[in-house]
C-alpha cells in the first residue's frame, strides 16, 4: 500500500519546486488528505470489514489502486506450536497463504511458538483475557482447555469429517472442537537382518509378539552379547512422552490412568492388578538392564539405533524417514506387543480449534475446513512424512499408500490407536503417571507408588469438583 508520509513530502516538494498550477496543487493536497484519512481509519479499524465499507464510499479515481482483498478481509490470528520445525512451519504458512488468496473475506495471520513453551503461552494469555481466533491444541489437552473456557465448538458439519480417523477429530462431551491435519503413530522399529540373524520371529500386524515373546526377545538379544541394552524406549524424553508411549503399555496390560466410565477416580484403573503387573514388568526392564536407562543422552537417542547399539527402538513415524534412509528395506515397522489385552499405541496429535475469544468463528472454521482438504493433507504428508488423517489421502500420498514404505504406521493408527483419557484432569494425571514411572524405575516400591499416584489423581479430581462444570 502507498504510505501517506512519503506521499505528503512528495506533494509538498513538487508544489514548491515546479510551481504547478493551483488546480494541480489542490489535487495533490486533496490526495494527501485522502491517504492520511484512509490510513487513520485503517489504524483504528485494522482488520475489520468496516474498512472496506468505508473505502467503498469514496469515489475517487485512485481508490481501485487499493487491494480489495487485503483491505476488505477480516484478520484472523492463528497461534501455532511449530516454530522450531522449519519444514512444518513452511507447509502451514503455504496453506495460510493459499487460503488468504482464495477468498475475499478472511485473512489469517500466523504467530509461531516453540513447542516447549506453547501451552504455557496459551494459558498465560487466556489469564490476561486474550486468545487468538485459531489455536493449535494437542488432543489430550483439549478437554482441559474446553473446561477452562478457552475453546468454542467448531462449526463444521459432521459429513465433512466422516472419513477422518477418530483420533484426528477433537470431540468432547459429544461436541466437536478441533480437527487434525495429520496423525502420529508409535511402533517398534527393528532391522530384518538383526531379527533373522538371532532366529527371532518377525511379528506381523495381525500377529504381534505376545508379552512372553517380547520379554524373551529382549532377553535373547541381550544374551547374544551384541546388545547390552537391546531396547531404546527414548527415556531421555520426558513430559507427554511417558503417558503417550508408556501409557499404551499400561492399556495393553488392561490398566489406565483413570476410570474411563466415570472419569472420577484412578483407583483400580491405575493401581489395580493390571497396573501392578505393568509396573512390576516396567521396573524389571531396568533391573535386568534391558533398556537404556533414565540417564540416556539426546545424542544416544538420536544415533544409538542407527549405530547398532540397540536392536529395537520405540519410536514414531516422525523418525522413520531418517532410519529408512540408513537401512532401506532392512527396516521393519513392527506393531507393539500384546501384553494381554491387545496391542495399543497412543493416539491423537496436534489439531486446530477456534478459541472462545474469537468474534469470527465462521471465519476460523472456514480456514480449518480449507486446510483439511485432501490435497493439503497429501502435501503435508509428502513434505513432512506425517500420517494423513484419511484413508483417501493416505492412499494418494507417497509414503502411506498400499505400496508406501511407511504404510504400516497408518494401519497402526487406524487399528491400535487409543486416545488418552478424555478428561480435563488428564493433564495432571499424565504428570503424576510420569513421576510414578520414574520413581519405580529408580527402585521405588510398586504398590506404594501406584497407590500414592492414584490418590494424587483423585485429589485433583475432587479439588476440581469432578471437572463437571
Amino acid at each position: 500500500m502507498l504510505q501517506p508520509a512519503p506521499l505528503q513530502q512528495s506533494a509538498a516538494k513538487l508544489h514548491f519546486q515546479t510551481q504547478f498550477p493551483a488546480s494541480v496543487a489542490t489535487t495533490l493536497a486533496a490526495t494527501t488528505i485522502y491517504w492520511l484519512t484512509v490510513q487513520s481509519f485503517i489504524e483504528v479499524f485494522r482488520g475489520q470489514k468496516c474498512v472496506a465499507q468505508l473505502l467503498s464510499r469514496f469515489s475517487a479515481p485512485w481508490s481501485p489502486l487499493l487491494s480489495s482483498a487485503a483491505v476488505g478481509q477480516t484478520e484472523l490470528d492463528l497461534w501455532y506450536h511449530g516454530a522450531s520445525n522449519r519444514a512444518e512451519r513452511t507447509e502451514i504458512e503455504r496453506i495460510v497463504s493459499e487460503f488468504n488468496k482464495s477468498q475475499p473475506d478472511w485473512r489469517v495471520v500466523t504467530q509461531s511458538f516453540f513447542e516447549q513453551g506453547y501451552n504455557s503461552s496459551v494459558v498465560a494469555s487466556a489469564a490476561r483475557g486474550h486468545l487468538p481466533d485459531i489455536v493449535d491444541v494437542d488432543l489430550p489437552v483439549l478437554p482441559n482447555w474446553v473446561w477452562l473456557g478457552y475453546l468454542q465448538p467448531l462449526p463444521v458439519n459432521a459429513s465433512a469429517i466422516k472419513d477422518f480417523l477418530p483420533s484426528t477429530v477433537g470431540v468432547w462431551q459429544d461436541e466437536l472442537y478441533s480437527l487434525g491435519l495429520w496423525e502420529a503413530a508409535i511402533a517398534l522399529i527393528a532391522r530384518r537382518s538383526v531379527l533373522e540373524r538371532h532366529g527371532l520371529r518377525i511379528p506381523s500386524h495381525s500377529a504381534p509378539w505376545t508379552f512372553q515373546e517380547f520379554d524373551e526377545v529382549l532377553i535373547s538379544l541381550q544374551a547374544s552379547g551384541e546388545y547390552p541394552h537391546p531396547l531404546d524406549l527414548g527415556l531421555v524424553q520426558r513430559g507427554e512422552w511417558y503417558a503417550y508411549a508408556f501409557g499404551a503399555f499400561l492399556n495393553s496390560f488392561g490398566g489406565d490412568l483413570m476410570d474411563r466410565q466415570s472419569y472420577l477416580t484412578a483407583q483400580g484403573a491405575l493401581n489395580g492388578a493390571a497396573g501392578l503387573a505393568f509396573c512390576h514388568w516396567w521396573r524389571s526392564l531396568f533391573e535386568r538392564d534391558l533398556v537404556a536407562g533414565l540417564e540416556q543422552s539426546e545424542a544416544d537417542r538420536d544415533t544409538g539405533f542407527l549405530a547398532g547399539r540397540y536392536a529395537l527402538r520405540l519410536s514414531g513415524n516422525w523418525d522413520a524417514l531418517e532410519i529408512l534412509q540408513n537401512f532401506g528395506d532392512d527396516m521393519l515397522i513392527l506393531p507393539p506387543p500384546d501384553m494381554g489385552e491387545g496391542p495399543v499405541i497412543g493416539a491423537g496429535s496436534w489439531q486446530f480449534a477456534v478459541s472462545s475469544y474469537s468474534d469470527h468463528p465462521e471465519g476460523a472454521a472456514a480456514f480449518i475446513k480449507f486446510a483439511a482438504q485432501s490435497r493439503h493433507l497429501i502435501a503435508l504428508s509428502d513434505a513432512l512424512g506425517i500420517i494423513p488423517p484419511t484413508a483417501d489421502a493416505a492412499e494418494k500420498s507417497r509414503s502411506y499408500g498400499s505400496e508406501g514404505l511407511l504404510a504400516p504406521f497408518y494401519d497402526l493408527a487406524r487399528d491400535y490407536g487409543r486416545i488418552r483419557p478424555q478428561s480435563p484432569g488428564y493433564v495432571v494425571a499424565a504428570k503424576v503417571f510420569e513421576r510414578a514411572l520414574v520413581d519405580i524405575a529408580l527402585g521405588a516400591d510398586v504398590k506404594e507408588t501406584l497407590d500414592a499416584a492414584a490418590t494424587d489423581i483423585d485429589a485433583d479430581i475432587a479439588r476440581n469438583k469432578g471437572y463437571r462444570n
